[in-house]
């Protein structure tokens, strides 16, 4: 979704809501994760005294499987994201790298909202913070029995 925002920089005060769906066809060149249903986007981006803000919220659901005994399950994320946004910067110094640049007065909201997520999403999975894990010698599930592999 292209975010126009050339009127919001012009306007103070103005507001304009943020509210669609990254479908699941469009997320499956994401490699790592997999989406169970489409990603919800919410939010708002707001001129208040000349300083552009976007604040949105993204909630997903995924397909994982547990990094420890490889259970497969959803795990629901919900992540709230602040950007000032900016029309373009005049320098290239590395303080401005928090400002989120709308160049032609755009943002492409699918690139900044999925960037945002990947960079929040867990890299270690569990189904449960004490999973145990499986028997490095005879694979049992260790939540589920014990096994005399150890002793």
């Amino acid at each position: 979704m292209i975010l126009k925002l050339r009127d919001i920089f012009q306007t103070e005060g103005l507001k304009k809501p943020v509210s669609y769906e990254i479908t699941t066809e469009e997320l499956e060149s994401i490699h790592g994760y997999t989406f169970a249903q489409p990603v919800k986007v919410d939010g708002e981006v707001e001129n208040r005294a000349g300083i552009v803000t976007l604040r949105y919220k993204v909630a997903c659901v995924l397909d994982v499987e547990c990094d420890r005994c490889l259970k497969p399950f959803k795990q629901e994320h919900t992540y709230d994201f602040t950007h000032t946004v900016v029309p373009t910067l005049h320098s290239d110094n590395r303080a401005y790298d928090s400002y989120l640049v709308a160049e032609n007065d755009s943002i492409d909201m699918n690139e900044t909202a999925i960037t945002d997520l990947l960079l929040m999403l867990p890299t270690k999975i569990l189904c449960m913070e004490e999973c145990k894990g499986l028997c490095y010698i005879c694979g049992c599930d260790l939540n589920e029995s014990a096994c005399d592999c150890l002793k």
